[in-house]
C-alpha cells in the first residue's frame, strides 16, 4: 500500500482545506443539512417532524416533545410513547434526537431563555443540489501579521445577527487586534469561539465576488504577542449553506473599505448557479 505524503507547501495544505470544507458541507448535520430551526415559547408542532413541542420546565434545560410510538421518534437511543425531556446543547449531556434513517435533531439554547429545534436531513435539497465551495486561488499575500494585546476581563462588543431586526447580542472581544493593510492600521474585533478567535468581517468583495452578508475567520494569538490572519482560511458563514441560520453581521470596526481576494466566495449548485 502507497502511504500518500503529506501537505508541505502552504498551497498543498490549502488544497486539502479546500476538501475537507466541502466534505464538511454535506455530512448529516453539516451546514446543507440544517432545514429548520424553530423556536418553542408555548406548545405547538414543528414544521417536517412529528410530535408536539413545549417548553421544559423552569430551571430544566431543552424542551418537551409528546408522541405516540407510531410516529417513530427516538430521543437518545429510545422510542418516544408519551412526554420526554430532551435536553438541549447547554446541558452537560444533551439529547440526540432521530426521526428517521436520514432525519435528525437536537436543542439549541438562546440567549432570552427560550429553545429552539434545529432539524437535520441528510437527503436535503442542498445537499443534493450542491456544486461545491468557490474559493479564491491560494495567495501568500493575504497572510497577515499583526499584533494581539489581552485584555483583563475583556470587553463586551455588540453583534447583531441577521434574523434578529437589528438586535445585538454581547460577545466578549478578550484582546485588541490591529493589522496593516496598504499602509493604514485597522483595530478590528474577534470574539472567543472555544478556545480560538472568530473574526467576522466583510470587504469589498461582498455582493459582488463572494457572499453578501461577509465570512469568518478564526484566529489563534502567538506567544510572542503576533496575531495571524491567513485570509486563505477565510469561511462562509452557515447562513450561507442554509436560509435556517442566524449569522452574526459584522460590526463596523470589522468592514473593510478594500477586497480580500482570499477564501471562499459562494456556495454553488451542481450547475455552477449559486445555491442560495
Amino acid at each position: 500500500m502507497t502511504e500518500t505524503a503529506a501537505p508541505s507547501t502552504p498551497a498543498e495544505r490549502y488544497a486539502v482545506f479546500r476538501e475537507r470544507r466541502a466534505l464538511a458541507a454535506v455530512q448529516p448535520q453539516g451546514p446543507l443539512a440544517l432545514v429548520n430551526t424553530q423556536w418553542v415559547g408555548d406548545e405547538q408542532t414543528i414544521w417536517g417532524v412529528p410530535g408536539r413541542w413545549a417548553p421544559a420546565p423552569a430551571g430544566q434545560s431543552g424542551l418537551l416533545v409528546t408522541a405516540s410510538a407510531a410516529e417513530g421518534i427516538h430521543v437518545d437511543g429510545e422510542l418516544v410513547d408519551g412526554t420526554v425531556h430532551v435536553r438541549g446543547k447547554d446541558d452537560p449531556n444533551p439529547s440526540a434526537i432521530v426521526f428517521d434513517d436520514h432525519t435528525t435533531g437536537f436543542v439549541i439554547a438562546g440567549d432570552d431563555g427560550q429553545y429552539a429545534l434545529r432539524v437535520w436531513d441528510a437527503k436535503s435539497e442542498g445537499i443534493e443540489n450542491f456544486g461545491g465551495i468557490d474559493a479564491f486561488d491560494y495567495d501568500p499575500a493575504w497572510v497577515i501579521t499583526g499584533t494581539f494585546r489581552e485584555i483583563e476581563g475583556g470587553t463586551v462588543v455588540g453583534f447583531e445577527h441577521l434574523k434578529d431586526d437589528g438586535k445585538t447580542r454581547g460577545e466578549v472581544v478578550p484582546g485588541e487586534i490591529r493589522f496593516t493593510h496598504d499602509g493604514v492600521e485597522y483595530d478590528i474585533a474577534a470574539f472567543k469561539s472555544g478556545r480560538a478567535l472568530q473574526l467576522v468581517f466583510a470587504d469589498a468583495t461582498n455582493g459582488d465576488d463572494t457572499y453578501s452578508v461577509g465570512r469568518f475567520l478564526f484566529l489563534a494569538p502567538n506567544a510572542d504577542g503576533s496575531i495571524t490572519l491567513d485570509f486563505n482560511t477565510a469561511i462562509l458563514p452557515p447562513c450561507a449553506f442554509s436560509y435556517a441560520f442566524n449569522c452574526p453581521l459584522p460590526p463596523k470596526q470589522n468592514r473593510f473599505p478594500f477586497r480580500v481576494e482570499a477564501g471562499e466566495k459562494n456556495v454553488l449548485a451542481a450547475d455552477g448557479t449559486l445555491l442560495h
